[in-house]
C-alpha cells in the first residue's frame, strides 16, 4: 500500500492582505506612543534579518508579505515573507535624522491602504512618502 503525500492546504484568499492591514494598524498604534526622538522599526523574530526601518509594506495574495526599508547598516533591504512565518517585533529606534521630524510610516500610508500585488511594496499607498 502506497501512501500519498499530504496536500498542503492553500492559503485563504486575502490572507496576506488581511495580515498586512493588521500590521499597519499595529504600527499606527505603536507610533502614537513614540516621542519625537524615535521611529518605529521592525525586528523579525526567529531570523537573522535584523532590524528594518520601514519604508513600505506590501503583499501578494494569498500568502506573501513584503517589507522594504533600511537595515542596521544603512543598506536598502527587502524582506519577502510567507504569512505562516510572520513573527515581527515593533521596536522604537532613534530617528535616522535627529534634526528632522521623526518618520511616522503608519501615518504616511494611505488611510484606506491597499497593498501591492507586485511584491515590491511599490503599489499606490504602500510606500512611505517621508
Amino acid at each position: 500500500m502506497t501512501t500519498r503525500p499530504k496536500r498542503r492546504r492553500p492559503a485563504a484568499a486575502g490572507q496576506a492582505r488581511q495580515a498586512a492591514e493588521r500590521l499597519v494598524a499595529w504600527i499606527r498604534a505603536f507610533e502614537t506612543d513614540l516621542d519625537p526622538a524615535h521611529e518605529v522599526a521592525l525586528g523579525f523574530a526567529g531570523s537573522d534579518a535584523g532590524i528594518l526601518q520601514i519604508e513600505g509594506i506590501g503583499y501578494s495574495d494569498p500568502d506573501l508579505i513584503t517589507f522594504t526599508g533600511t537595515d542596521e547598516e544603512g543598506l536598502r533591504t527587502q524582506l519577502i515573507q510567507h504569512v505562516s512565518q510572520l513573527n515581527v517585533i515593533l521596536r522604537a529606534v532613534p530617528s535616522a535624522s535627529p534634526d528632522e521630524a521623526p518618520r511616522r510610516i503608519g501615518f504616511t500610508l494611505t488611510p484606506r491602504w491597499v497593498g501591492g500585488e507586485s511584491g515590491d511594496a511599490s503599489a499606490a499607498g504602500t510606500r512611505a512618502t517621508g
